[in-house]
């Protein structure tokens, strides 16, 4: 499988946080993702870029706070993240590179 830049549009960054650190036990990876991707589209984008075997992708969609910065009302976006969960004897270290 080839690495298309489609891919690189799917994933976006990891997300390396105190819940994602837990997940890792679990051989699951924690990725920022489009909006728009679906579970098939994230699956393809992992195997391809990273050469592992994904078991089961799982999504959540976080909503953008409202907040004020200097009396200025303004949103954040929303994230989609997605829960990777890896075959056994796979692995991706995120924590390089960065």
């Amino acid at each position: 499988m080839s690495v298309k830049a489609e891919h690189y549009d799917v994933i976006r960054k990891p997300i390396i946080t105190e819940k994602a650190t837990m997940a890792s036990e679990a051989n699951a990876v924690v990725f920022e993702v489009a909006v728009d991707a679906n579970k098939p589209q994230i699956k393809d984008a992992i195997e391809a870029i990273f050469g592992v075997k994904v078991k089961a992708v799982n999504t959540t969609i976080t909503k953008g706070k409202t907040k004020t910065f200097r009396g200025v009302k303004g949103r954040r976006k929303d994230v989609k993240k997605a829960y990777v969960t890896l075959e056994e004897g796979n692995a991706i270290d995120v924590t390089t590179g960065l």
